[in-house]
């Protein structure tokens, strides 16, 4: 079987929280690049703002959206409060990292070129 299965995903941090630093991005993006992995996904692109990321992911057709999501950003979550207690104020945010929601967009209809560049463009803090 052949497929080409592209989503955009959004995940925005609780409240809007600007939780994000450098360090912690290249750290989220090594984590999601390992929860894709483990679905046989592959994370094509990642970039963000002050408070949220945008994935570019190519998935298997037996992958579930739903389940990859609650993986990336439950995986995500526990590790980047973990290594990154400082950054992350528990009592504001409720003790959750991401908000519950999310966005997803198939991108069978655009070209992935198009939404690369969309996400690239997205203004990265420092």
């Amino acid at each position: 079987m052949v497929s080409a299965l592209h989503v955009h995903l959004v995940f925005v941090t609780q409240y809007r929280g600007n939780v994000f630093n450098d360090a912690m991005l290249r750290r989220c993006e090594d984590i999601m690049i390992e929860v894709c992995d483990s679905f046989e996904a592959e994370l094509r692109e990642f970039n963000c703002a002050d408070d949220h990321v945008h994935l570019l992911v190519c998935y298997p057709p037996k992958v579930a959206i739903s389940k990859l999501v609650n993986s990336l950003k439950g995986v995500s979550s526990h590790y980047l409060r973990k290594e990154f207690p400082g950054c992350v104020n528990r009592a504001i945010m409720h003790g959750q990292f991401w908000s519950p929601s999310y966005f997803a967009a198939s991108c069978g209809g655009a070209p992935l070129s198009i939404i690369r560049e969309y996400i690239e463009q997205q203004r990265r803090p420092a």
